[in-house]
Parts: C-alpha cells; structure tokens; sequence
C-alpha cells in the first residue's frame, strides 16, 4: 500500500505574482513621498521669495534700489542701508524692547494665575467670569481707542498731581505697556485655563490634603509644569506687543515710538529708500523670529494642551 503526501492547497492570487503586488505598492509609496516633498519644496519657495527680495534689496545702494531690479542681485554690494537703517531704528527698537520683554512676562503671570483659579480654584459665578473674559478677546482695538486715550490721560493728571512728573502714562511706553497688558489678559487666560485643566485635580487635591493653601499649592505643584503654556504665551504676547502699530501711533509720543512707528517713518521725499526700508524691516523681524527659535519647540504643545481634554 503506497501513501502519497501532498502539500498545502495552493491558493491562487488574483492579479499576478504576489511580489508584484508588493512592488506596486513600494513604486505608490516611493510617488506619494515624492509629491508631498515636491509640494513641500515648492511652498518653501514661495514663502522664501518676499524675504529673498527683502535680502538682495537690503544689500543695493540707492541707484540700484529699484522695484524694476528687485529680482536681480546687486552690482555692487554695499552694507550702508542696514549702517543707514539701524541709527534710524535702534531707538524704537529700544522702546520695543522696553515694552516687549516686561508686557510680555507680566501678560503671562497674570494669565497663569488667572487660569489657575478658573481651572482649580472654583467658585460661585467663575463661568460667567470667564464668559466675560472670553468677550474681551472680541473687542477690535478700534472700539476702545477714544476710551483708552481718555484713561490714559487722567492717569497722566492723577501722577502728575501725586508725584510731580509728567506725561508717564499717556505719550510714553508705561500707558502702551499697560494698555497691552490688559488687552491681552483674557486670551493668556484662556491659554492657561485650557493647559491647566489637563493637570490631574488628584494632586491639587493631595496638596489640600497635605495642608497647602491656595498659593502654595500653585507655587509648588502647577508652576512648575507650566512651562509649555508660559512658553505659548510668551511667544503670543511679544509678537503682538513688538508688531503693534495702532496703539504704539495713538498712545505714544515721538520720543517713545516702538520699532514699527520708526519702521512706518523711514522715507524719503522725493525717493524711496529701498534698500534702507528693506535693511530695517529684516532688522525689526529679528526679536521675535529669535524668541520663537528659543520657544517654539513648546508652541505646539502648549497650544494644543487640554483641547483633547474629556
């Protein structure tokens, strides 16, 4: 008696040779990959073309600085625009400086406390409180200007008549700082609302327990997690500050005007100074395009936390 084995059932693959099938699949990846990078490449180019002409332009002297020639490069490279344009601008920059660095960091206290309280701290009537913060990230600049000015103004009266010394609000970089400041309070609360409640109440609940108050127990256990939001902050709040036009040109004089006032004021009579326009607006991008290269890795995080929250 004879026993024949025979092997498994083949199975037949439709469409041909399953290695063909994978290489298919391989070549659909290999394409798709190209035109992401190729879109991607592209995109970069564009956006890369205004700073281009903003480079090349910034380096012409005057006779070449045409918008005819804006694509060519120059003939004889020169660096008297950006000598030019920088005893110009450093006094705004200064200002801006002034008014950045401290708004900036006072806007994210503020809103860090804010948010807290809102997030942990609950009390009868917070919703409300926080709906009307909420409004106050909806009020154009346009509506509150006149008001603005008048408070700024009897502010001025109020010092003067307490302290001697005149024009410290209105005309000067305290009033711009304190009108950022407080134009910026609801949306730092809102970003810090949202990163907080992602903070488990568990261990806000155990500092209770273990006996810490309201400020000990932000001071100890939320502060220092708090970076990736006091980051997101800062970055929001020193880009707003620094590219201010509207209230730095209504609320201050010309010994206080930030970087884009002077920016605005860099031109000639019967000539536009180009390369010198040029050279300066490269100069006043420089401050905020270094704090979103020391704070940006914590842009995203801190923006997105606690929107998956629930």
């Amino acid at each position: 008696m004879t026993t024949t084995v025979t092997g498994p059932p083949t199975i037949p693959v439709r469409g041909g040779n399953p290695g063909d099938a994978g290489g298919r699949a391989r070549r659909r990846a290999r394409l798709s990959r190209g035109v992401r990078l190729t879109l991607l490449v592209a995109f970069l180019l564009v956006f890369l073309i205004p700073i281009y002409v903003l480079l090349v332009t910034s380096f012409k002297p005057l006779t070449e600085a045409d918008p005819g020639r804006a694509w060519a490069l120059p003939e004889v490279w020169t660096v008297e625009p950006w000598r030019v344009a920088w005893e110009k601008l450093a006094p705004g920059i200064w200002n801006s400086v002034l008014l950045a660095v401290p708004g900036s960091l006072i806007s994210a206290v503020l809103g860090s406390m804010n948010g807290y309280v809102l997030s942990k701290w609950r009390f009868p009537g917070s919703d409300v409180l926080f709906t009307l913060f909420l409004f106050g990230m909806f009020i154009p600049y346009q509506g509150v200007m006149i008001p603005l000015v008048q408070l700024l103004v009897k502010l001025n009266e109020v010092t003067l008549a307490v302290t001697g010394v005149p024009g410290v609000f209105y005309g000067a970089i305290p009033g711009l700082l304190l009108a950022h400041v407080v134009y910026g309070i609801p949306i730092c609360t809102l970003i810090f609302r949202n990163y907080y409640v992602t903070i488990p109440d568990e261990l806000i609940e155990a500092s209770r327990v273990d006996g810490a108050g309201m400020l000990r127990t932000y001071w100890s256990v939320v502060l220092p997690v708090s970076g990736p939001a006091f980051a997101v902050v800062i970055i929001w709040q020193f880009t707003s500050m620094w590219n201010d036009f509207l209230f730095a040109v209504f609320l201050t004089g010309p010994q206080s005007w930030p970087t884009t006032v002077m920016l605005n004021n860099i031109a000639g009579a019967q000539t536009v100074p180009y390369s010198q326009q040029m050279a300066a607006a490269l100069l006043a991008s420089i401050p905020t395009m270094i704090i979103y290269v020391l704070l940006g890795r914590f842009f995203m995080r801190g923006l997105m936390a606690g929107a998956l929250k629930g």
